[in-house]
């Protein structure tokens, strides 16, 4: 199957008419079949948060839980935890209601721009991953080494022998810090691809608090840019039995449109999703 939706649910206007913001979730899933949740990259999750969240869903629904930034390098100063297998243990603890449900499709571990390609770092995608064993887990590399020549199939095949499902990107080609489109699955059971926009200026932009996001997703893709995409998504999806696409690129609000855009253009019409909030006074 092929999962199509979003990264968080609660900043795309387009889906949502009079909707509070408590209800975001349960109107999300008359859209869509999926979501990543991004709240977990920034606090380990109370366990009640998740049961909330499933309970919102419907039973065919499913998460993409972005881990912590303590476990991905990303946490600035120390770690709000006494052992890094402490933290590990509380974010697979968090986890459970997603489980026991059946609704987890992957945890993503997203590692920062400047984790690049060397020893050091093999060795703790190797440790997070006996950390995390039991789990579908995703990887996504923000540092270009990672497929230079000499390391692109190094790197594949780490993953398949791992057991890392393959975060494929779509992200503007801006120097060390972005990577490119790889389109090659490295798990037979899934594949995820994360569209993040093409704006190549916004890219590498820093600046205080959340300026810079605000500016690097900012982008809507085309029509073209979109149906570029097709005979990559199909021949994915012959390599593994599920594709997972997220949208990323919200900063102007377009990554639902452009997510459902690409629904139409694949021809998908999903079944058992939410039904959708009925307007009394419309005709």
């Amino acid at each position: 199957m092929i999962y199509i939706g979003v990264t968080g649910w609660g900043d795309h206007d387009t889906l949502y008419d009079h909707v509070s913001p408590r209800d975001k979730l349960k109107e999300y899933g008359a859209h869509f079949p999926v979501v990543e949740v991004d709240a977990s990259f920034y606090a380990v999750q109370p366990i009640r948060n998740a049961e909330k969240w499933v309970r919102e869903t419907p039973e065919d629904f499913k998460f993409i839980v972005k881990a912590y930034q303590g476990m991905t390098g990303h946490q600035r100063g120390d770690i709000p935890f006494e052992t890094k297998e402490e933290m590990f243990r509380a974010f697979r603890d968090s986890l459970t209601p997603y489980l026991e449900a059946e609704k987890l499709a992957m945890v993503l571990l997203q590692f920062p721009p400047w984790f690049d390609c060397n020893r050091d770092n093999v060795a703790y995608i190797r440790y997070c991953k006996e950390q995390l064993d039991d789990l579908p887990l995703a990887l996504e590399f923000r540092h270009q080494s990672w497929y230079y020549p000499q390391f692109k199939e190094k790197t594949l095949d780490f993953m398949k022998d791992q057991g890392w499902i393959h975060s494929v990107c779509d992200e503007p080609q801006a120097g060390e810090g972005s990577i490119p489109r790889v389109t090659e699955a490295t798990q037979e059971d899934a594949t995820l691809i994360r569209f993040h926009g093409r704006n190549v200026h916004g890219w590498n932009k820093t600046g205080s608090g959340d300026e810079w996001r605000e500016v690097r997703y900012l982008y809507r893709y085309n029509e073209s840019e979109l149906k570029e995409w097709i005979p990559h998504i199909h021949k994915l999806h012959e390599e593994s039995k599920d594709v997972y696409i997220l949208f990323n690129n919200n900063s102007g609000g377009d990554a639902a449109d452009n997510a459902k855009q690409l629904i139409d253009m694949l021809g998908i019409e999903y079944e058992g999703l939410a039904p959708k909030q009925l307007d009394l006074f419309q005709e």
